[in-house]
């Protein structure tokens, strides 16, 4: 796929505070002549007239959006990021209502508890083209399916209405990468690919959506993210009791209907290698480093390993120890962040990538930690898991 020609990315700032936007409305209120509302009417103007993708916060990562009705939009998007042509897109709208009157899609009875409770918010719904569909079928490739989610944060659903336009947006990163959960790791991936990135600060929840299909029997989850299988359980009352958890990862000629399922993903340029149910995680983390030639090593704790215990040997070879938190919420929050963060700190003393390695403590697949362990699962070159080393082949 060829790269675009380099653009300079103006990066806007834009305050979540400024918008109201109540839960069933339409348009938002806010100043018309603050810098918020200026700067998100340049974001839509672009959007409406299909210049080019724009970068903007939602809650969960930051997206690359482009209108979802244009085939020649959306492609900007895969040209942008370096994605391949059959990973489909999620399509982010403002409203149940412009769902309905700009897409021609309503939302079947099966999914009406779940959208009543988590929208907006970070769950995406799979719901069937309508004949006659306006939504390129660039976002679908393959597929009689689309994904679509009402996003939370205030500058996302405020952009969307304001441009009256139905979003195709990816992450805003560089295919491969951690997902951005700031500007600042949107421009370290999108610099000169991009015209403009809505500044809206840190995301909150830090992982993608939950994906959610509710087309087949019994329903599924095909992507843990920030609502919980526990949550849409609870949420979705008989229909949903039985629902199943599908696989993470597809094979390579094989059609998919929702992003994250093909493809190397989350991945820094260093090795990632995952630990779960290694206890305070000394003595393995002490196995692992003798056997590798590792020379720029870094440490991502959460909730159980006790780096300051760990024998001088092993903490000679450490470069950096950041922690992730100790609950799944800041987990997850912080996932992203923490791999580019290391993998930024690794690079600076060593231009050798294949020596660099993040050990990274992964946690229970509960709750939360079922998103988190999706991700690390997808970034990792190896696991520990429960006694058994895994090596994973490149893709």
């Amino acid at each position: 796929m060829s790269t675009p020609p380099p653009l300079t990315t103006e990066v806007l700032k834009v305050n979540p505070d400024d918008i109201i936007f109540p839960p069933d409305a339409e348009q938002p209120t806010l100043n018309p002549t603050s810098a918020t509302a200026q700067n998100l009417e340049r974001a839509a103007e672009l959007l409406r007239k299909h210049t080019a993708p724009v970068a903007f916060p939602t809650e969960t990562v930051y997206g690359l959006g482009a209108a979802a009705t244009s085939t020649a939009a959306v492609r900007q998007i895969f040209a942008a990021k370096q994605r391949p042509s059959d990973n489909p897109l999620i399509v982010h709208v403002s409203s149940v209502a412009q769902l309905r009157r700009v897409l021609g899609i309503e939302v079947p009875q099966i999914y009406r508890r779940l959208v009543d409770k988590f929208w907006p918010g970070p769950l995406t719904i799979i719901l069937p083209l309508p004949r006659g569909t306006v939504v390129s079928p660039a976002c679908t490739p393959g597929q009689t399916t689309v994904g679509v989610r009402m996003p939370a944060h205030p500058v996302a659903r405020a952009l969307i209405a304001i441009s009256d336009t139905p979003l195709a947006a990816p992450s805003a990163n560089a295919s491969t990468k951690p997902s951005p959960t700031t500007a600042a790791h949107v421009l370290a991936d999108m610099a000169g690919r991009i015209p403009l990135v809505l500044d809206g600060g840190s995301c909150s929840v830090g992982v993608e959506s939950t994906v959610v299909d509710g087309t087949v029997r019994p329903p599924a989850v095909l992507r843990p993210g920030g609502v919980s299988v526990e949550m849409i359980r609870e949420v979705g009352g008989e229909e949903w009791k039985d629902v199943v958890v599908g696989k993470s990862e597809a094979g390579k000629h094989e059609s998919v209907r929702t992003p994250g399922m093909k493809y190397r993903h989350y991945s820094p340029r260093a090795r990632v290698i995952v630990f779960v149910g290694a206890g305070e995680g000394g003595r393995v983390v002490k196995e692992y480093l003798e056997r590798t030639e590792s020379s720029e090593v870094a440490v991502l704790t959460s909730k159980l390993f006790e780096t300051s215990g760990w024998d001088d040997s092993t903490r000679s070879r450490i470069k950096t120890i950041r922690s992730l938190g100790t609950t799944g919420a800041d987990i997850a929050r912080n996932l992203f962040a923490g791999l580019r963060d290391a993998d930024e700190e690794l690079q600076a003393e060593n231009s050798d990538n294949s020596k660099a390695v993040i050990l990274v403590e992964g946690v229970s697949d509960d709750d939360e930690g079922a998103a988190i362990m999706n991700r690390l699962r997808k970034a990792a070159s190896e696991i520990y898991e429960d006694g058994e080393w895994t090596v994973k082949e490149s893709s």
